[in-house]
């Protein structure tokens, strides 16, 4: 039982830890969006390419998790 609560809390760090990033880099994005909606053409690929890398941390992350522990 104490095995799979911490396999469950490292899960939830493994989603936790992205998806703090994916929030931090949207919010950033969107901000400078209102600051200056006319160059968004710069901001939007960057913001996507962020969103990519976090997921695929999250990803990677869990597959470790994965392989570790079960």
């Amino acid at each position: 039982m104490g095995e799979k609560i911490i396999i469950v809390l490292l899960f939830s760090a493994c989603i936790m830890g992205p998806a703090l990033i994916m929030a931090a880099a949207a919010y950033a994005s969107i901000g400078a969006l209102g600051r200056n909606p006319s160059a968004a053409s710069k901001i939007l690929p960057a913001m996507v390419i962020i969103l990519i890398f976090a997921e695929a941390l999250a990803v990677i992350a869990m597959l470790l998790v994965y392989q570790l522990f079960i």
